[in-house]
Parts: C-alpha cells; sequence; structure tokens
C-alpha cells in the first residue's frame, strides 16, 4: 500500500528527468551530424542550424525544438536541408540511431527507484522519443522492470505537451490522475501533465531552467533524486 500521502502514480519524462541531457545527448548529435553529413562543412553547418545545436560547444541551445520534440517533428526538421532523404526515412533512422546512444543517469536510479516502488508507488515513463528506443535505454540502465507504463510518441497516445500519455497512465493503472505526478524537465513535460490533472514536477537536468519551468510546475528540484523527500512533505 503506497505510504501516507495523496499520491499514488509517478510518470517520469525521460530524457533530461531520467537521463541528463547534456551528457546523454551533446556529443551523440555530434557524431549524429557528421554521419549525416560526410563531413561536408557547409551541409553540417546546415544541419547544425535546423537542430539548434552549437557544433563547435557541442550543445544544444536551450529551447531547441529538436530537444523537446517527437522524432517525427525532428525528421520534419531536418527534411529540407537533406533534400535526398524523404522524411519516412530519416524518422526511420533517427529511431534506430537514438536506440544506441549512451544513457547517462541522472542520479542512481535502480536505488531511487527501488525505494519509490518500495513505497507503494506505481512508476510510468512518457517520452517523445521513440517506444523501442525508450525500452532500449531503460533496458541498458536496467530499470526496465521498475516501470509499470512505457509509452512513447508512436504508442498511440500522442505526444507531449498533449495530455493523452498522462491521461493513459492513469487510466491504464487505474489511478486518479489528481493522485499522480509529471516529472520533467521541459514545458512539454509540464503542460502534459497539467492538462491531464496532475501535479507537476520540474527538474534541472535538462536544458530549461527554474525561471522558465517554475510557473508551471509545483516544485522545482535540481533532479529527481530529490523526489523522496518533497513526497514526504505531501501529506
Amino acid at each position: 500500500m503506497p505510504l501516507p500521502g495523496r499520491h499514488t502514480g509517478l510518470l517520469f519524462d525521460k530524457d533530461g528527468t531520467l537521463f541528463d541531457f547534456h551528457q546523454s545527448w551533446s556529443a551523440w548529435a555530434h557524431s549524429l551530424i557528421d554521419t549525416l553529413t560526410e563531413g561536408v562543412a557547409t551541409r553540417r553547418d546546415a544541419l547544425a542550424r535546423a537542430l539548434e545545436y552549437d557544433y563547435d560547444r557541442r550543445a544544444f541551445h536551450p529551447g531547441a525544438l529538436s530537444v523537446s520534440g517527437t522524432v517525427r517533428e525532428q525528421a520534419e526538421i531536418l527534411a529540407p536541408v537533406l533534400p535526398h532523404w524523404t522524411t519516412d526515412r530519416i524518422e526511420a533512422f533517427l529511431k534506430r540511431a537514438a536506440a544506441t546512444a549512451l544513457m547517462v543517469p541522472a542520479t542512481p536510479l535502480v536505488p531511487l527507484l527501488d525505494r519509490l516502488r518500495a513505497d507503494g508507488l506505481r512508476l510510468g515513463v512518457a517520452t517523445n522519443d521513440a517506444e523501442s528506443a525508450a525500452r532500449k535505454h531503460l533496458e541498458g540502465a536496467e530499470i526496465l522492470e521498475k516501470f509499470d507504463y512505457i509509452v512513447g510518441y508512436d504508442s498511440g497516445h500522442g505526444a507531449k505537451p498533449e495530455p493523452g500519455m498522462c491521461a493513459a497512465f492513469a487510466t491504464t493503472l487505474d489511478l486518479d490522475p489528481a493522485a499522480c505526478v509529471m516529472i520533467g524537465d521541459s514545458l512539454h513535460d509540464l503542460v502534459a501533465g497539467r492538462g491531464a490533472g496532475m501535479a507537476t514536477v520540474a527538474v534541472l537536468t535538462g536544458l530549461a531552467d527554474a525561471d522558465e519551468l517554475g510557473p508551471h510546475a509545483d516544485v522545482v528540484l535540481p533532479d529527481i533524486s530529490a523526489l523522496p523527500g518533497w513526497l514526504a512533505t505531501q501529506v
């Protein structure tokens, strides 16, 4: 049974929440750009601009759509600068490539998730990444089996910031949305959670800062390791 308090379900974003965004994705993006442009500088620069990525600094610009958007949206961004590729081909390539990215946990995940589960909480992941890539990343971090619910933008519930993923979490696990929390590092996550009637927790392991996230969250935490302390205050 859950511990005393009003929350019974925790729904996590993946990139920037479970995994540190910069450490996980910035180097991967650098390699992706080199692969897609075959080292041609003009094409490389055009691709980096489309992704809102600073190639020399190896870092995404804050607020980049390529960060919070779905894989399909990323493919649509890249299509104009890859004229010999169809959008469908780019999307399929990005799904395969993303599954190979090395994820860096934002905090030690196994003990944290075990603690939350021991407290009786149901856990889920809702990401704008593909579900197949998300499952590979969670499996690689040895946390796949910790979650009761895992969906991506292609799982049939829509994509964030729409609330479909979040609403389906509550419905699938027979939880009251008001007793659930959406935890994420972007406005997409927080807006989706709010739209589904959930509490929202922002974390600072993505690219957005507290000033941007704070107005849309019940609390802003440095990372998800602070969740148990916050949950203990919710009685």
